[in-house]
């Protein structure tokens, strides 16, 4: 999986208080400059978000669990396989990096983009066909009737879940 993005709002009040303590307690940690321009930024108005990336050599997906069994559906991260009824699945590789990103965030509804921006190193280029394919053919391999989704359910006008009532 290329990144696991989250949202969080950020008052202002919320980011004077953190500058002052980045500026009270000096850190010797690389980028922490440009951290401080990003929160001035948003202060000022020249910015209207900021984005946060982990920058280490420990990926995602070496954070998740050995096994995730949801229903008849069991995932293994560290082998990047899946199984349905305990017969491997075949997905592709951008198949299975939607499907972990939803099974992540189970229970989260996530827009077309958000899954975009999570697998696909480019900018969301509002092709809401491409992830809908994407869904259909997971929904093939995965559903016992794709037709009428338990595990991945769709959030019309919004986007999509990974079902948490399972």
């Amino acid at each position: 999986m290329k990144k696991k993005i989250e949202f969080a709002n950020l008052t202002s009040s919320l980011a004077s208080w953190l500058l002052e303590k980045l500026k009270a307690a000096p850190l010797d940690v690389g980028n922490i400059d440009e951290f401080k321009e990003g929160i001035e930024g948003l202060l000022d108005g020249s910015n209207n978000s900021l984005m946060l990336e982990i920058d280490d050599d420990i990926t995602y997906e070496e954070h998740c669990f050995d096994i995730i069994e949801i229903g008849n559906l069991t995932i293994r991260p560290k082998e990047r396989r899946v199984l349905y009824n305990n017969k491997e699945v075949s997905l592709t590789p951008k198949e299975y990096d939607i499907l972990l990103f939803l099974v992540k965030n189970r229970g989260e509804v996530l827009t077309k983009e958000q899954i975009y921006q999570a697998v696909w190193d480019s900018e969301y280029l509002l092709d809401d066909s491409n992830i809908m394919a994407f869904i259909r053919k997971l929904r093939k391999k995965i559903e016992p009737n794709p037709d009428a989704p338990i595990y991945i359910l769709t959030i019309w006008g919004i986007g999509y879940k990974f079902n948490d009532d399972l």
